[in-house]
């Protein structure tokens, strides 16, 4: 193997970890402007996420013509760590190093996904449920429909009110 190789993936892995930590940094205020409700803060970071997106696609892309690459050449093509394991002694632990690491900081950015996922469904089942006792007038229905019959409308929601 030529020691180019070792010098585009290393590239592609510093590329890549570069583009994880500013995903982990805009994750993570994501997750305080949605806590604060501050919901033109968050629509302005609409464009940040799209430049981190466009770069992680320039990453997969540099990832598979590596790939490609390594095919036509007889190398392993099924992966990144697989190609790095033909590279030299001397360098393979550096670059396998480096992917143990971009693969670390993958499982944080689902971990910090998730998080923000959960935090947005709470929010919306809170905002669903006030919905529903405003237009309830915060008087629930019986389950069966034993008891009195209950308006089911709330006073935001008649115009009689």
């Amino acid at each position: 193997m030529s020691d180019t190789w070792e010098t585009d993936i290393a590239d592609l892995l510093a590329e890549l970890a570069d583009v994880q930590s500013a995903l982990l940094a805009v994750l993570t205020e994501k997750r305080q402007i949605l806590a604060r409700g501050e919901h033109e803060a968050l629509a302005s970071m609409a464009a940040r996420e799209q430049q981190l997106l466009d770069r992680l696609q320039a990453c997969h892309h540099r990832r598979q013509e590596l790939l490609a690459r390594a095919e036509a050449e007889g190398l392993p093509a099924d992966s990144i760590g697989s190609l790095s394991g033909k590279l030299p002694p001397e360098s393979r632990g550096r670059v396998q190093a480096s992917i143990r690491e971009a693969a670390d900081r993958s499982r944080l950015l689902q971990h910090h996904s998730l998080t923000n996922w959960v935090l947005v469904q709470r929010t919306l089942l809170h905002l669903s449920q006030l919905i529903e006792i405003i237009a309830t007038g915060g008087r629930s229905q019986p389950t069966y429909g034993n008891g009195p019959d209950r308006p089911s409308s709330g006073a935001l929601m008649d115009r009689a009110a």
